[in-house]
């Protein structure tokens, strides 16, 4: 454990601190806060959200909601239940003597009881020349997918995952290119005579221009050997870099594969630390982020109530008196007299 740091940063406590501002961050802290714990988002910005010109596959929500958007929504909607949100890159994560996380982040300090991690990880990206994200260059074939039936599609990449994404992709068009870019392919035998089987052109040629319509949509890729192919869209599969740094410096266990080891409800392998969204196994879809977010919020809920009281409890320090109550965080309660969710409380607020 690590002492608490002689700094000049500006301090704050919490009883939770989540860190990243995606679908998955900002619905454990929807959850925190409206079940009434002190809640803290400290959010660099941008991320795969940010990215998303349109919102697919979310219920309620409309396609033309840009990332952005949606996610300025979520962060009114936690800051307006009593959450505080800081624009700023955690660098360090310790634990310290008395238990607590310490989060550095820049000029700010931020203590807290419980912290979840919603870091995400970053697209691999093909080199250039590329289409213009979002508008001829995707990275999720189950929200985008559906945008391309009947028409021309490439996938980019040269492992098992970038052909069976190609094979997928048969149920949705028929004209499906496997692009190589001038790169030897990397997959297996089984997958290279499973790939030979479907109507699948392997295109070796490296990409050497982008052709784009007059609203900034693909329409065609040029190539090397003097080609030129007709697409709408398509995949990128070059893997993906998990943001694992403040995990692994708080001694989260981490898969195989890179993500963050987790059990049902966000637990990771250090006690009082969670995972959600991206950072973890599994699709990584807005509403699979925000279920994941909602269960590791009232999975902590529940570790940090502190009503009701165990029966042993209460054999050694006594009954609950209306004066201990509530256990509601002094900013969530000061926001829920405010809220226009909220009915008038006629109890005066108590000091923390």
């Amino acid at each position: 454990m690590a002492p608490e740091p002689e700094t000049d940063a500006e301090e704050h406590t919490y009883e939770v601190a989540v860190v990243g501002g995606g679908p998955a961050g900002l619905t454990a802290a929807l959850y925190t806060t409206r079940l009434g714990h002190d809640t803290a988002v400290i959010d660099r910005g941008g991320g795969r959200a940010a990215m998303m010109q349109e919102t697919h596959n979310v219920i309620g929500v409309p396609e033309h909601v840009s990332g952005n958007e949606f996610l300025a929504t979520a962060r009114e909607q936690v800051t307006a239940y009593g959450g505080d949100h800081f624009r700023a890159f955690v660098t360090d994560a310790t634990t310290t003597e008395d238990g607590r996380f310490c989060l550095h982040a820049g000029d700010v300090t931020v203590y807290a009881e419980r912290v979840v991690l919603a870091t995400g990880f970053a697209d691999g990206r093909p080199d250039p020349p590329v289409p213009r994200t979002g508008r001829g260059l995707h990275y999720c074939l189950h929200c985008d997918a559906y945008m391309f039936v009947d028409v021309p599609v490439y996938v980019m990449g040269t492992d098992d995952a970038a052909a069976h994404v190609a094979m997928i992709m048969l149920n949705f068009t028929p004209e499906v290119d496997l692009l190589l870019n001038g790169d030897d392919p990397a997959w297996d035998d089984v997958t290279a005579d499973q790939l030979a089987a479907h109507p699948v052109d392997v295109v070796e040629a490296e990409v050497t221009g982008v052709r784009n319509g007059e609203d900034g949509w693909l329409e065609a890729l040029e190539f090397g050997d003097g080609t030129t192919r007709e697409y709408r869209g398509g995949f990128a599969m070059y893997g993906a870099d998990y943001n694992t740094e403040l995990a692994e410096k708080l001694g989260c266990e981490l898969n195989e594969d890179g993500t963050v080891a987790v059990e049902e409800h966000g637990q990771t392998s250090t006690d009082g630390v969670y995972a959600v969204g991206d950072l973890v196994p599994g699709h990584n879809q807005i509403p699979v982020a925000m279920g994941q977010g909602a269960k590791a919020g009232i999975s902590i809920h529940y570790d940090l109530r502190e009503f009701p009281v165990a029966v042993a409890d209460l054999e050694t320090h006594g009954p609950i008196t209306a004066a201990d109550t509530p256990a509601v965080g002094r900013r969530v309660r000061e926001a829920a007299h405010e809220h226009e969710g909220a009915l008038v409380g006629t109890a005066e607020p108590a000091d923390d």
